[in-house]
């Protein structure tokens, strides 16, 4: 083990698990007891995002992270198609391998639209849902910086090459003074050190439905419309302000959809609102979860 492995790994010193999904592993943590919380990163991040979140709340829950098929600790396939629909596939899979019943879905940036959309795969399995800078629709518009990505040949040497999407993702989504410590980046970063460990990373970014023809606006239609269902189900955003990315008119468009959602937002924190506002963002979670466990 390097140094900077040693370094990354004290901030995540939970022990891996795998599910075999098909011909791949799926990675994940599985840390303390008691009601489940499910956790779904987004891109390009991993499991390592919510770090702080299982060391808090597995004292009295159970919290599995995952690792979606080709980030994290997981799998890395060259040619497999990462489109929203198998990455939702991929996440009801390790639900019912795990039989995971009465679980609470905690969702951030690309995470949502996965977990949600695994939600309403299997909504008799869930109980309440948390969300945080995030999105259960086609996205009604795409950052300059994002579509950058998809110029041609550009785009696939900038980020599996150059590994500029990660550098850039330790820069620019957060908002405190200083922002990442040099430890947090490494963990940041560790998954994707080589051309093919970014395959996946490279693919979100294309997999974001900037039309109506691409192969996964028609998942992400069918969740906003889907996602009524749980509109009487507890659920909590918990969002952090200064996000260029999704930005608070998203909370507006899924309080429409979730009219009894309780609302939490952290005016002075980015994208990463775990990272910027840990006490807030767990004070919120613990909350919320201790209110609606008898629910």
């Amino acid at each position: 083990m390097t140094k900077s492995e040693k370094d990354w790994r004290e901030l995540y010193p939970f022990e891996s698990k795998f599910a075999q999904i098909g011909k791949h592993r799926m990675h994940y943590v599985d840390e303390g007891q008691g009601p489940v919380l499910m956790m779904v990163h987004g891109n390009p991040t991993w499991s390592f995002y919510w770090r702080d979140v299982i060391r808090s709340l597995s004292r009295n829950y159970r919290c599995i992270a995952v690792d979606n098929l080709g980030m994290g600790l997981s799998d890395k396939p060259q040619d497999y198609n990462y489109c929203l629909s198998n990455h939702i596939d991929n996440l009801v899979k390790l639900i019912e391998q795990l039989e995971l019943s009465d679980l609470t879905m905690m969702v951030h940036d690309w995470g949502g639209p996965i977990g949600l959309g695994a939600a309403n795969k299997v909504p008799e399995r869930i109980s309440r849902l948390v969300l945080s800078n995030t999105a259960a629709f086609p996205p009604p518009y795409v950052p300059q910086r994002i579509r950058l990505v998809h110029i041609p040949v550009f785009g696939s040497v900038a980020v599996r090459g150059l590994n500029l999407f990660c550098h850039a993702a330790n820069r620019m989504t957060t908002h405190r003074p200083g922002g990442l410590t040099s430890q947090e980046k490494a963990g940041y970063l560790a998954p994707y050190d080589n051309w093919k460990n970014r395959v996946a990373v490279y693919k979100f970014v294309m997999d974001i439905p900037r039309t109506t023809k691409h192969q996964s606006y028609e998942t992400a239609a069918w969740l906003e419309k889907a996602m009524p269902q749980f509109a009487d189900r507890p659920a909590l955003f918990v969002w952090g302000m200064q996000d260029w990315c999704f930005r608070e008119e998203c909370i507006d468009r899924l309080q429409v959809m979730l009219p009894k959602a309780e609302v939490v937002k952290i005016q002075e924190a980015g994208h990463y609102v775990n990272e910027d506002a840990t006490d807030q963002v767990i004070e919120a979670f613990e909350q919320f979860l201790q209110k609606t466990d008898d629910a």
